[in-house]
């Protein structure tokens, strides 16, 4: 069976890194490791493995940078073809005669010295073309191009691949936010090295484990082709004379385990792993097979409720293709729903997302959301965000409930500490707070693979999109960003504002937030009536109406409040509309009307 069929059914434990176990052994950072091919062979073999008795299925040949380019640097462009081909020989006799399959390993190029210009496209594609050939006669099952941050240069790389009728598989670094050395979004990464016809894309090196995580997830959204998934150890430190990566190999297991639920099919090491890494990691993987996966373009031909049926769908799927709209609805203080329900639908039926449930709303009881989410969900097909506090339950009940929603399918939650019970109407209630908005994503995060709060086993991850609140509304913009990227470290993958009327700030929050590569969207609040506008600014925690929108709706209210209060938000959606990938609706008072409103404003705006 070969790899790419072996993928359909199982994940694949590739190896960790040769450099870094290289240079425990004592060779030097500036020695040339594939070199090592033909003077040193029994080292390399040696590594190899450890690295297959460790568990690894698939063994990379040390040719990561045998290419032209760099051997020519040190007298050694002669010797492409015969280094190449003793890597391949070298990790095949690792393998032995078992069914561990041999990956060709091909990295980036580099400027050779005395050159002026860049490398062009036919140079790149003779540079790759010497090397893969090689690996391929010798006998490799599939080629890696691997480690690259030029899309220009992978796309080269994958033209020469491809020519030797092997797998192929390309993969880009990506740091954190989701950009490559050059630029390349992992949309566009995506997009292209499909085009241009590899059988595999994934992700390698780059930020470390978190960061791949989320890649992974924004590649599982886009292709139904294998993903593949070699993260670094963490980030080196030096220490003592050497370099030092800190990530143990029990949590870069539980990161594997994180990549495999989010899609990836062939997951392994580089900068830092070793065989220990490798050994928890293909213990984590035994047996396991690929997360269920639709492309975003076939859920959304496949109709709403086919990525809630999957476990994969998010209503950040079309991000970036169209405007993304969610609307918040209160759930009623009673025990009939028929009116939210309905409201629902019709939101639903506008081009609405997805849905908002808070969760008791300064603190004054309302219906379960989880129970209501349920309803919604099942009765309209439409996508449910979950708000979830860290006031009402403790850390067992927060435990408790998090997986009964995940089994009711309601996948998406915002994380949020909640106001205190002292703000409500129910003067004997008092705040629990065992988790806070930080600990709560962290918890969620935990929970998505597959452990609770104290590490034991849940079974199968919650699946969850983990959402965060941010507040523009701020004198200092850079204190709200700092407290976002911990949220993001900690696995929150979108964010919500705050009700926000200055574009001003709104710009200067996603300017100051860009790094932390997830989703924001801003929340709009249209105002009815001085009076409303007056209690918001003054008494609502978090919200600030400028002084020249209250000016605005001074004296307003019933017909003359709406209207002014639409063209508010409208103005609001203009000054944005380039800059804002989706928009947080927020009718006041349960005006479903407002927000229908905006719905086929926002739409109009697209089609101009």
């Amino acid at each position: 069976m070969n790899m790419l069929d072996r993928l359909k059914t199982a994940i694949l434990a590739g190896d960790g890194a040769i450099g870094t176990m290289l240079y425990a052994r004592g060779i030097g950072l500036d020695s040339n490791f594939e070199h090592l091919n033909l003077v040193r062979p029994a080292l390399v073999l040696e590594l190899a493995r450890q690295y297959a008795a460790a568990g690894a299925q698939v063994i990379e040949t040390n040719t990561f940078g045998a290419n032209y380019t760099k051997l020519a640097a040190i007298g050694l462009g002669h010797k492409v073809g015969e280094i190449n081909r003793a890597g391949v020989r070298i990790a095949r006799e690792a393998a032995g005669g078992s069914d561990l399959l041999v990956a060709g390993s091909v990295g980036p190029l580099v400027r050779m010295k005395g050159e002026e210009q860049e490398l062009n496209s036919g140079s790149m594609e003779e540079y790759f073309r010497a090397q893969c050939t090689a690996l391929a006669e010798e006998g490799a099952d599939l080629l890696l191009l691997e480690t690259f941050a030029s899309l220009e240069q992978l796309l080269a790389a994958v033209r020469a691949a491809r020519e030797t009728g092997l797998p192929v598989c390309a993969s880009m670094a990506f740091m954190e936010g989701g950009h490559s050395g050059d630029g390349t979004t992992v949309e566009e990464f995506c997009s292209a090295v499909e085009a241009a016809g590899v059988d595999m894309l994934g992700a390698n090196c780059g930020a470390g484990p978190l960061e791949l995580v989320k890649v992974v997830r924004r590649l599982a959204a886009l292709t139904a082709k294998p993903i593949s998934a070699y993260a670094n150890s963490g980030f080196p430190e030096y220490h003592d004379g050497r370099y030092i990566y800190r990530a143990t190999p029990d949590y870069f297991a539980a990161m594997a385990e994180e990549m495999a639920a989010a899609g990836a099919n062939l997951i392994g090491g580089c900068c830092g792993t070793t065989p220990e890494h490798i050994a928890a990691l293909a213990r984590t993987l035994a047996g396991r097979r690929p997360a269920p996966r639709i492309p975003a373009q076939a859920r959304a031909a496949a109709g709403p409720l086919a990525g809630a049926r999957s476990g994969g769908a998010s209503f950040l799927d079309q991000w970036g293709s169209r405007k993304v709209i969610t609307v918040e609805l209160d759930p009623p203080k009673g025990m009939d729903c028929r009116r939210i329900v309905e409201n629902s639908r019709r939101l639903k039926e506008a081009g609405a997302d997805a849905i908002n449930l808070a969760e008791n709303p300064l603190a004054r009881p309302r219906m379960g959301n989880i129970a209501l989410g349920s309803v919604i969900r099942r009765e309209v097909g439409i996508e449910v965000i979950i708000h979830v506090t860290g006031r009402d339950r403790n850390l067992i009940g927060m435990q408790s409930d998090m997986m009964g929603a995940s089994l009711l399918g309601l996948r998406t939650i915002l994380a949020v500490t909640g106001d205190p019970a002292a703000m409500g109407d129910h003067a004997g209630a008092t705040s629990v707070f065992d988790l806070h908005s930080f600990t709560l994503i962290k918890l969620l995060s935990d929970m998505n693979r597959g452990v609770n709060a104290i590490g034991n086993p849940i079974g199968s991850g919650t699946g969850f999109t983990i959402g965060a609140a941010f507040n523009p509304n701020t004198r200092n913009m850079a204190v709200q960003a700092g407290r976002l990227r911990k949220k993001v470290a900690n696995g929150a993958g979108f964010a919500l504002t705050q009700p926000v009327y200055d574009p001003a700030l709104f710009l200067d929050a996603l300017e100051q937030t860009r790094d932390c590569g997830i989703p924001l969207l801003p929340g709009i609040m249209p105002l009815v009536s001085e009076r409303n506008a007056e209690y918001l600014h003054n008494e609502v925690p978090g919200i600030t109406v400028p002084d020249a929108i209250r000016a605005r709706m001074k004296g307003l209210e019933k017909e003359a409040g709406r209207r002014e209060g639409l063209a508010i938000a409208k103005e609001f959606i203009d000054a944005t509309f380039t800059a804002a990938g989706g928009y947080y609706l927020i009718p006041p008072f349960g005006k479903c009307e407002l927000a229908l409103e905006l719905i086929d404003y926002i739409h109009a705006r697209e089609r101009e």
